[in-house]
């Protein structure tokens, strides 16, 4: 009863414009949930019929397809001849968690779902940099929602500071991430999506640059590996060199 009767109490008393204004917060950009998802083809798919394996290359494909048709981004890459644990990535962003299951779910009960092993999978989510201005573009673009260069490698791996970076002021950290960020503009051949895991999965962030020149690629993390900040890296593996290819090429190349 108190309660109702503070809230109408309240609800009465008149506003002035300039109250009214400020009483209602302008609503948050809304963040991108990102995957990446890392598939091994067992080899055991390719002894059986060539009918069901054309089935079930068409049936992954159509379940790729359809979630690019509701306005979701999905891309997919090869890593066969490149790494051994893996053959393909599969990098999607979407606002709602479910999309994500129910892609996952639908390759699980597919005719190559039991042959398709998901080795890696790294979940993260778009936030704004505390280093970055709003308005920055670039290399460092802090912008919250994903938009792919779409050129022909993508680099992607894990990362995770020492607790001590934490413990730093936030005037060092800005002052050793401008070092950090030069040394980026260094590489306009190369531009980077840097998105967050904090609390969500086992990684602090998950990084991912795109190019289409390998070796300028090397060069920016050899050089970057010189940084103040990088004597605060926990963890920055593993690597995964990633080669843009359509999903059904990419099955064709497998022997699916």
């Amino acid at each position: 009863m108190v309660d109702q009767a503070t809230t109408t109490h309240t609800n009465n008393i008149p506003q002035t414009e300039e109250q009214s204004a400020t009483a209602q917060p302008k609503p948050k950009q809304p963040r991108q949930l990102v995957r990446f998802s890392f598939y091994k083809l067992d080899q055991q798919w390719q002894l059986l019929p060539a009918d069901v394996r054309e089935k079930g290359k068409q049936q992954l494909k159509q379940i790729y397809d359809d979630y690019a048709a509701q306005d979701e981004l999905i891309r997919s890459f090869s890593l066969y001849g490149v790494r051994s644990d893996v053959d393909f990535m599969i990098w999607q962003a979407t606002y709602d968690i479910d999309n994500l299951r129910n892609f996952n779910s639908q390759i699980r009960r597919s005719i190559m779902g039991p042959y398709l092993r998901e080795e890696r999978s790294m979940l993260s989510m778009t936030k704004r940099s505390v280093y970055v201005g709003k308005n920055a573009r670039g290399a460092h673009d802090p912008r919250l929602v994903i938009t792919p260069d779409d050129k022909k490698y993508l680099f992607v791996y894990p990362f995770i500071k020492t607790r001590p970076w934490y413990a730093l002021p936030m005037e060092d950290r800005k002052r050793m991430m401008g070092e950090h960020i030069r040394v980026g503009l260094k590489y306009p051949s190369v531009s980077l999506n840097t998105t967050y895991s904090f609390g969500i999965d086992d990684q602090e962030f998950v990084v991912a640059f795109e190019t289409d020149n390998i070796s300028d690629f090397l060069d920016l993390v050899q050089e970057l590996r010189e940084t103040e900040a990088s004597m605060y890296t926990l963890r920055d593996t593993p690597m995964y060199t990633c080669v843009a290819e359509p999903l059904a090429h990419i099955l064709d190349a497998l022997g699916a």
